[in-house]
Parts: C-alpha cells; sequence; structure tokens
C-alpha cells in the first residue's frame, strides 16, 4: 500500500503537475487510509465499496467536519481511479460513494467603502509601503489567488496593455487585468524592486515582488501582508487574500458582469464553482426587489 501511495504521488507531481501543498494533502490523507487498511489487516486491492464507506463513517464519529471528509474522498477517488486506470484493479470501489454533505457557505466579502478604506490607507513611500500597496491593489484588480499573485514574473507584465500572465491551478496560464490604480501601484513600485534586487548582490530572480534581500515573496508572506495592512486600515472583519478574491468576483457581478466573464477572470475551471459568488448584496437585491414588486417602495404611491 505504501508503495502504491508513493506510486500515486509520483504520478501527481511529475504528469499532474500537482502543487507541493496538495501532494502533501493527498499524501497525508492516503497514508491515513493505509493505516487503517492495516489495522484491519486489509489490502487496498481488496477493499470493496463497503470499507470505503465504514471508513468515511469512523471519520464523522471522530469529528472531521464534512468538508475535510469530502476532501480525504476525493484523495480516494483519485487514486482509485488512477489504479483502475493502471489495471491494478478491476473496480473502482469510491464509484457512486457519497460523502457527507457540507453545508454552503457565502464567501465573506467587502464592500466598496470597505475596500476603499483599506487601499485608501496611507502608505509610506519606503520599499515596503510601495511593495504593500501594490500587491493589495494587484490583488483586488485581478481577483488572483494568493499563490497566483506571489509567483507573479516581472517578464509576464504588461502595464502598457494593463495585463500580467498568471500561472493557476493545474498549471494552467491565463492573463488577468490589471485596473488603473493597480498600474500605478506596480509602477510606483518597480524602482524599489530594482534596488532591492541591486543591494542584495544576487542574480534577478524575475519575481515582480522582492524581500529586502532581494528574494521572491513567498506566498505565506503576502498573506501576512494582507492580513497586518487591513488591521492597519481598521477592518472590522478578519481579511485574507482569498477576502478580496471573493470580493472582486462580487462586486463585478453586482455591477452586472456575467457569470463566465467571471468564471474567465477567476481561473475556474468549472461554471459551477463561480456560481457561489452569485450571491449579491442585500441593497442590490433591494433596489431590484423596490423597482420590480408591485408593492415595492418606489411603486407604493402609485
Amino acid at each position: 500500500m505504501t508503495d502504491l501511495v508513493a506510486d500515486y504521488l509520483r504520478h501527481l507531481a511529475s504528469e499532474r503537475r500537482k502543487s507541493a501543498a496538495t501532494l502533501r494533502a493527498y499524501g497525508s490523507d492516503l497514508r491515513a487510509f493505509a493505516a487503517w487498511l492495516a489495522s484491519s489487516d486489509r489490502a487496498v486491492a481488496h477493499a470493496s465499496r463497503f470499507d470505503l464507506r465504514r471508513y468515511l463513517v469512523e471519520l464523522e464519529e471522530q469529528g472531521l467536519v464534512a468538508t475535510s471528509v469530502q476532501r480525504k474522498l476525493a484523495s480516494l477517488r483519485g487514486m482509485y481511479g488512477w489504479l483502475q486506470q493502471k489495471g491494478v484493479i478491476d473496480k473502482d470501489p469510491t464509484k457512486l460513494l457519497k460523502g457527507p454533505r457540507a453545508p454552503k457557505r457565502v464567501p465573506r466579502f467587502l464592500t466598496a467603502a470597505e475596500v476603499d478604506q483599506l487601499l485608501g490607507q496611507p502608505f509610506d513611500e519606503s520599499p515596503v509601503g510601495c511593495r504593500d500597496q501594490a500587491i493589495l491593489e494587484t490583488l483586488y484588480s485581478t481577483g488572483c489567488r494568493v499563490s497566483e499573485v506571489a509567483g507573479m514574473e516581472l517578464a509576464d507584465l504588461d502595464l502598457d496593455e494593463g495585463v500580467v500572465r498568471v500561472l493557476g491551478k493545474g498549471q494552467k496560464q491565463r492573463i488577468a487585468l490589471l485596473g488603473k490604480p493597480a498600474c500605478a501601484a506596480i509602477a510606483a513600485w518597480l524602482p524599489h524592486r530594482r534596488e532591492l534586487v541591486r543591494a542584495g548582490k544576487r542574480a534577478d530572480p524575475g519575481s515582480l515582488w522582492v524581500n529586502r534581500y532581494g528574494r521572491p515573496l513567498s506566498a505565506r508572506w503576502v498573506f501576512a501582508t494582507v492580513v497586518d495592512r487591513a488591521k492597519a486600515a481598521g477592518l472590522q472583519q478578519s481579511l485574507t487574500p482569498h477576502g478580496l478574491r471573493h470580493s472582486f468576483a462580487t462586486h463585478l457581478l453586482d455591477r452586472g458582469a456575467d457569470l463566465r466573464t467571471v468564471q474567465e477572470l477567476l481561473g475556474h475551471a468549472r461554471l459551477v464553482t463561480t456560481e457561489i459568488y452569485t450571491h449579491v448584496s442585500i441593497g442590490r437585491l433591494r433596489d431590484v426587489y423596490d423597482k420590480a414588486h408591485p408593492l415595492g417602495r418606489e411603486r407604493t404611491g402609485d
């Protein structure tokens, strides 16, 4: 079983080009399942749908939330599908197997006023100040994931056109759009970037974002930048880079953008993933209701 898990993880890394974080998560899930099978003296090739269902039930009884159980099931589906393709097993025991239904949660997002509060806070003219402002503007302007922003390359940036090429999930490339504030903030950051790279006395890493030693910023650093700057702006709710991504999608839809366009901008492979953003602000719902409903506020005097 351990060898099969290792082979499958190598397949994900080399052929599917999964990220290091995904490989760690899948590896942890599958090794835990391997240990569970071993405790029952069972082999992966002989595991039945009943065995898998019992495993999922035990995970729930241990207190795992539905989303965690679903992720573990996804890991198992991937491995068993691969084993069937390789001819190791005849039937995939995960077929028709369903995990617990996770409650749908509306993503948290900033209002337009809160975005103004975040981006309008005072930034000093130091390299760090200019970089932080440019990162925040880029996150909100593009709607990119934190890993996509952290991985932006200087060579993929075109400020004249207001675009940047990013590498998304599954190593898929797409073009992200930059608004004028983001372009201006990046343009103000680039001279500082050159100075930091020069002062670091090392080859230019090519990354758009670098630290004071001229080295590329990690996704964790970008994450911390958003958290710290949100606190500095006095926002009442906690904010992460994904919160800015939610805000980007929500504000586009709130102003009339169609779902397919937002799907492309977010880099979603499936439209159903984007549909979670079809919630709109209470203000917009009230506006539509008042104008369309026979007894809405704007029609009560008719």
